[in-house]
């Protein structure tokens, strides 16, 4: 029932209510992109979702325009803005992704959405059936240190989490995303 039924109409609810309660935050970082180096805003991306159709995520930009398309992992911090450095740390560059979950693309929590270009994640989660559910905007493999994470760990994690969706399962995954949040950034 709560996978059928439940985790959309809360995906829709939530994500809806966030958007109309954080419009005022989301049009504030909108300008300080803006000012930051006077290009787009947002940054979309051709992603694989549920069923392996492809959609276009959004983002706000954090990389200097004319940055390559690159996974975040392989970006180099030297085409990050200043502003896009603090939207990064704090993964307020992926509040734009309400709208892909209202729309129906993502949902809150699942497998986070692939690239094409990452054939042996996609194999893995085809195999383990995790290419059934909408991707999330967070997931288990993304509480359990995903930056770093080979493809066969990820893909893996992302199976166990939809062989076993529940809402308390979501819900811990919620809080371990928040959690995470709090954490201070990594010294290099």
């Amino acid at each position: 029932m709560y996978s059928r039924y439940v985790k959309r109409a809360l995906d829709i609810a939530v994500s809806g209510v966030a958007l109309v309660g954080l419009s005022p935050a989301l049009v504030l970082v909108s300008i300080l992109i803006y000012l930051d180096d006077r290009g787009s805003v947002f940054f979309r991306q051709r992603r694989v979702g549920r069923h392996e159709r492809e959609f276009s995520i959004l983002k706000f930009r954090s990389m200097e325009v004319g940055s390559s398309n690159l996974p975040s992992a392989s970006a180099s911090n030297l085409r990050i803005t200043r502003f896009g450095r603090l939207i990064r740390r704090t993964n307020i560059d992926e509040l734009p992704q309400l709208v892909n979950i209202f729309r129906g693309e993502m949902s809150l929590v699942g497998p986070r959405p692939a690239l094409a270009s990452q054939i042996e994640l996609l194999r893995i989660r085809r195999e383990g059936a995790a290419t059934e559910w909408r991707p999330g905007l967070t997931g288990l493999a993304q509480v359990c240190s995903y930056t770093g994470m080979d493809e066969a760990t990820k893909g893996a994690l992302d199976c166990r989490y939809c062989a076993n969706v529940s809402f308390l399962g979501d819900l811990a995954i919620i809080a371990r995303t928040f959690l995470y949040l709090l954490k201070p950034p990594p010294v290099y």
